[in-house]
């Protein structure tokens, strides 16, 4: 029987439901035909962003304003989405189902995208680019368009809260060969899904540009197929972790029964409060938020009889573990806070940065390079970044003081950093541009400018990126309770969320202040009449005021432990002689 329980992983299953056996459930390939769907989602979400903008003004007629609202607008929604895929997850669907039914989804809406760019009644009719007399799409055109985004962005959303997730299931951490063997999936995460991001903006592109749109997300279409099959295949040999129910729903329970209890007194002994978590599972008690502490305050009525006994009501008394897991969630909220901008500047490379290349010299030799695939050098700047910190920047960091690699607080503020200097770099090759621009009489389509000018800050925002998007994953993750790993990817995710919209917000806040009736402004209609160069000004601001505010919640973060004695599992009913505060 032990030879037998050493086999098998305790807290997962098989596809069976049994007791998951070790040698034969989870482990590396399992967890890769897990990583091939965000690999494919990653081809189609950004094969589609990176140049919707140029598909909104060129064949949509939309003003230069809408059409990157369009795109940030369906970027925000796609990361939001996440939260609500996480709760089905947690509560009823669990992560595999989540991931197939979210798949699917993701198929329909490029299908969809596929035909809609096909179909001529689905276009407005053609005119001669930078003409002021095109018709712009009309309300059906646009509403077929925008079934098919936020389609493939309920797909996204999805799939991102899950995918994670349910790789780092296949990997047992009390297992300390597959502990170290998630570490290493983990750290290759990223850097294997920006191979679908480099796909997507070089071969994609290209084919929407010189091809067929239709054709480009016709493909997006088949491969997620394949990569569902690919996923499919594997069922027999995952491993499956029983869901504990919605963190969310846990969070709300904790903040209603401190509520109801907003009129009571904390004990000053914290042994006095509710306890019924086993002593290796609790977490230590902090000083912060003290007033959450009241849902764990034992009051007569908290308790109800049912067939097994007394048991707490979970909306009126929360144990103190349970309290201290949303205070870590809370804790969490000024560092989200301060990432958002981040995820804002990174917007700008997919719309006006895209835009900005469309009006350059895009030519080497005979071959023009599409617009949208000017990412690639932000994709290249986010994998040169990730292999020079892993070979080279680590192991000296190593040397000199003693510690494997940055700490994630300390990734997340370099790559704050980087993104100040990329909006400054933008803002001075904008200035350059349009001193092109007005110097050109007529209304010529390519300004006698080269697109490499553009270089610099796409490589200071995906350096960024690097150093970013990994210090968020870990430090959501692994500063988080375990039960709530799910709720905080989620979390994670919203700040990309959160900073699409912001970039929406701003561009209308600053397109209603500084614009005039006939289209102009700092965001005019035609980027060459416009100020870009001010708007990325004003963002290089705005990112260094947030990094200031950003340190200050750093240094913040570390929680207070109390120096009151361990919780005692004998206070479950409340001492009689308890003292209050």
């Amino acid at each position: 029987m032990e030879g037998k329980v050493s086999w098998t992983v305790a807290d997962a299953v098989d596809y069976k439901g049994f007791p998951a056996d070790r040698s034969k459930t989870g482990g590396w390939v399992p967890a890769a035909l897990i990583l091939g769907i965000e690999i494919v989602e990653r081809l189609s979400t950004m094969g589609i962003a990176v140049n919707l903008v140029t598909y909104m003004i060129s064949i949509m007629h939309l003003p230069s304003s809408t059409a990157a609202n369009t795109v940030t607008d369906f970027m925000g929604t796609s990361f939001l989405l996440c939260l609500l895929g996480g709760f089905l997850a947690d509560s009823f669907l669990g992560r595999y189902k989540t991931i197939g039914i979210f798949a699917s989804i993701q198929i329909l809406g490029t299908a969809t995208l596929a035909i809609s760019t096909k179909l001529p009644q689905l276009r407005p009719p053609p005119c001669h680019a930078n003409s002021d007399s095109c018709k712009q799409a009309n309300g059906f055109q646009m509403g077929i368009l925008y079934l098919s985004l936020y389609l493939i962005a309920l797909g996204t959303g999805g799939l991102k809260s899950s995918v994670s997730g349910f790789g780092s299931d296949q990997f047992d951490e009390k297992d300390e060969k597959e502990k170290s063997q998630m570490a290493y999936f983990f750290n290759r995460f990223f850097f294997f899904i920006s191979f679908g991001t480099l796909a997507a903006v070089t071969v994609l592109v290209y084919l929407q540009d010189e091809v067929s749109r239709s054709l480009a997300y016709g493909i997006c279409s088949v491969s997620m197929v394949l990569a569902i099959l690919v996923f499919l295949s594997g069922t027999k040999r995952y491993r499956y972790k029983k869901s504990l129910g919605s963190p969310i729903v846990h969070i709300f329970q904790v903040i209603t029964a401190a509520i109801k209890k907003r009129k009571m007194q904390l004990p000053c002994n914290v042994g006095s409060l509710y306890e019924d978590t086993p002593e290796a599972s609790r977490i230590d008690h902090t000083n912060q938020f003290r007033f959450l502490e009241k849902a764990a305050i034992v009051a007569e009525g908290d308790f109800e009889t049912n067939l097994s006994g007394s048991e707490p009501n979970p909306w009126k008394l929360c144990s103190l573990t349970r309290v201290e897991e949303v205070k870590m969630m809370v804790r969490l909220l000024p560092v989200w806070a301060t990432t958002i901008i981040f995820w804002t500047i990174y917007a700008q490379m997919i719309t006006f940065s895209v835009e900005q290349a469309s009006t350059m010299e895009r030519n080497i030799g005979s071959f023009q390079i599409p617009a949208g695939s000017l990412t690639v050098f932000f994709v290249a700047a986010i994998l040169i970044t990730l292999a020079v910190n892993d070979r080279l920047i680590m192991p000296l960091w190593k040397k000199w003081n003693g510690k494997p690699g940055f700490s994630d607080l300390q990734r997340i503020a370099i790559g704050l950093v980087f993104s100040i200097f990329g909006m400054a770099a933008a803002s001075l090759c904008e200035k350059k541009r349009l001193s092109v621009a007005k110097s050109v009489s007529g209304n010529q389509a390519t300004l006698p400018i080269s697109v490499f000018l553009l270089i610099p800050q796409f490589f200071l925002v995906g350096s960024g990126e690097a150093f970013i998007y990994t210090g968020q994953l870990d430090f959501f993750i692994t500063r988080s309770p375990k039960g709530m790993k799910t709720m905080s990817t989620g979390l994670f995710l919203t700040t990309l969320s959160f900073g699409f919209f912001f970039s929406s917000f701003l561009v209308s806040i600053v397109k209603k202040v500084t614009g005039t009736k006939d289209g102009q402004g700092w965001l005019a209609d035609n980027i060459n009449k416009g100020r870009l160069d001010l708007f990325y000004a004003l963002l290089t601001i705005l990112s260094f005021v947030n990094f200031v505010a950003f340190v200050v919640c750093a240094v913040w973060f570390k929680p207070k432990k109390s120096k009151q004695p361990a919780m005692q599992m004998g206070a479950i009913y409340g001492s009689t002689s308890e003292e209050k505060c």
